[in-house]
């Protein structure tokens, strides 16, 4: 692979209860545990919602590609993501769910860019095979 960019993070405290930061200092989170998870639900974010950004993020940037080689017109594109984490019978997992909204695209070839862009999409890349994800094109 040929590295364009590398991002740099740490974290300190307890994990998922403590402070996640970027080496520039673009990011700086206090993190806490959710309810579902045995946690207090404190005011910080948890790993799950900054992948859920992180994810829907990579994918609008995957259907924008795919949508100017096609020479479609995505603009007003959203991705809402969803990222859940369950116990299983190997202990815990994630799973991702991605309904992605293009206004004035029919649901069927809206459908079509959704797969184009999950097939390129790096995020889903790095989750295939390993976390159910689901990807769906939703009527605008």
């Amino acid at each position: 692979m040929n590295v364009l960019y590398t991002a740099r993070a740490s974290v300190s405290g307890e994990g998922r209860k403590g402070r996640g930061s970027t080496d520039d200092g673009r990011v700086d989170v206090e993190l806490s545990v959710p309810k579902g998870l045995g946690g207090d639900d404190g005011p910080g974010t948890n790993p799950e919602q900054l992948f859920a950004v992180g994810y829907a993020a990579c994918f609008h940037g995957a259907l924008k590609k795919v949508a100017r080689e096609a020479k479609v017109d995505v603009d007003g594109s959203t991705i809402a993501s969803e990222v859940s984490i369950g116990s299983g019978d190997d202990g815990f997992g994630l799973a991702v769910e991605l309904k992605v909204t293009i206004p004035g695209q029919a649901q069927a070839e809206a459908q079509k860019l959704v797969d184009a862009a999950h097939q390129v999409c790096p995020y889903s890349k790095a989750t295939r095979g390993n976390i159910d994800v689901t990807v769906t094109a939703v009527g605008a």
